[in-house]
């Protein structure tokens, strides 16, 4: 056989096998049928590709180069086909390895968030005063001192007003200093300074006081304050809207008290207390509107007489989940947080 000759069919039976490889490849249904064709034509003792390389040494050096050439295209080729044989193959498997697809079968439960409590109380809150005839109202964080102090009768000297016992802010450029509010009754200052009366409102939100985190502290916290103005209120109406309040929010027969205290914008003024399960509680501040308060507003005292009520968020919802300290609130554990 000449030089030529040998080369020629050294490269005949190359494409041979690449075509037969392709063919036994394409007909394989699975791994295994793959792995058999694999043993047939590139086994390391037996395979087909191993008895053509043994060829190369009947082929004359100068057509050498040109074989070994086309030896390693060839085996590519060969091993590219064998990767797509087994992806092909392993894809199948995957996908019919959990049997025929049952589309009435329910699909996985994607997790949904919640409400945070404090959110469910405010909504739960909103929704009880609005059924009394309550307005829902709110007002900005950062206030000025005539509506945090001076327009609910706070006088200058003051302990209330003291840097220490609020979040003042350096602002450029303003002729008075500016705090975060530590009361939501700014609200009610600034819708008496807008409507007449009667009026039946309630502002919930965030007020901030720099008191010591504890279990019963935060400094920043939420309220919720009650304002009712008109001819003839009196402290029993005060009474009997904590009650229905207290009844709705808490269930069952919720007795509320009167202690005298001391608020700058009510007088009288009384800490309120709420026994529920055999335990009294105390959970905010209430009074009939100081004269003075109305006036700064443009009400006639003569005429017009109002309460106001103001009661801590975390407060109602810890005592109504249970809950021995508000800061878990705020620790964003979500452990506990799903239980709600």
């Amino acid at each position: 056989m000449t030089t030529s000759a040998a080369l020629e069919s050294f490269l005949a039976e190359l494409e041979r096998l690449r075509g037969d490889a392709a063919s036994s490849l394409a007909a394989a249904s699975d791994a295994g049928a793959v792995e058999q064709a694999r043993i047939e034509f590139v086994g390391a003792r037996s395979g087909r590709l191993k008895a053509v390389q043994k060829l190369l040494g009947g082929i004359a050096p100068a057509d050498k180069p040109e074989a070994g050439r086309r030896f390693n295209e060839i085996k590519a080729a060969i091993a590219e086909l064998f990767a797509a044989a087994q992806d092909r193959t392993a894809a199948a498997a995957a996908d019919t390895a959990g049997g025929p697809l049952d589309v009435t079968l329910p699909g996985a439960a994607v997790p949904l968030g919640h409400l945070h409590p404090i959110t469910q109380t405010i909504r739960r809150v909103q929704e009880i005063m609005g059924r009394l005839g309550f307005e829902s109202v709110d007002g900005p964080e950062v206030e000025d001192p005539w509506h945090n102090f001076e327009a609910l009768a706070i006088a200058p000297e003051h302990p209330a007003r003291d840097p220490l016992d609020n979040f003042y802010l350096a602002v450029a450029r303003t002729a008075e200093p500016l705090l975060l509010r530590s009361q939501t009754s700014t609200v009610q200052i600034r819708v008496m300074e807008s409507r007449r009366p009667p009026l039946r409102i309630v502002s919930l939100g965030r007020v901030y006081r720099p008191d010591t985190a504890d279990a019963t502290h935060y400094p920043m916290f939420h309220q919720v304050e009650g304002l009712l103005v008109e001819p003839g209120t009196t402290m029993a109406h005060l009474k009997s809207v904590l009650r229905l309040f207290a009844s709705s929010f808490l269930g069952g027969d919720v007795r509320v008290r009167f202690r005298p205290s001391f608020f700058p914008f009510t007088e009288p003024s009384v800490e309120v207390d709420m026994e529920w399960g055999g335990r009294w509680v105390e959970m905010g501040g209430a009074g009939m509107v100081d004269p003075a308060v109305l006036k700064a507003v443009g009400y006639d005292p003569a005429t017009v007489s109002g309460f106001a009520f103001g009661l801590g968020v975390e407060r109602i919802a810890a005592r109504r989940h249970g809950v021995d300290d508000i800061r878990d609130f705020y620790r964003n554990d979500v452990r506990f947080l799903r239980q709600f």
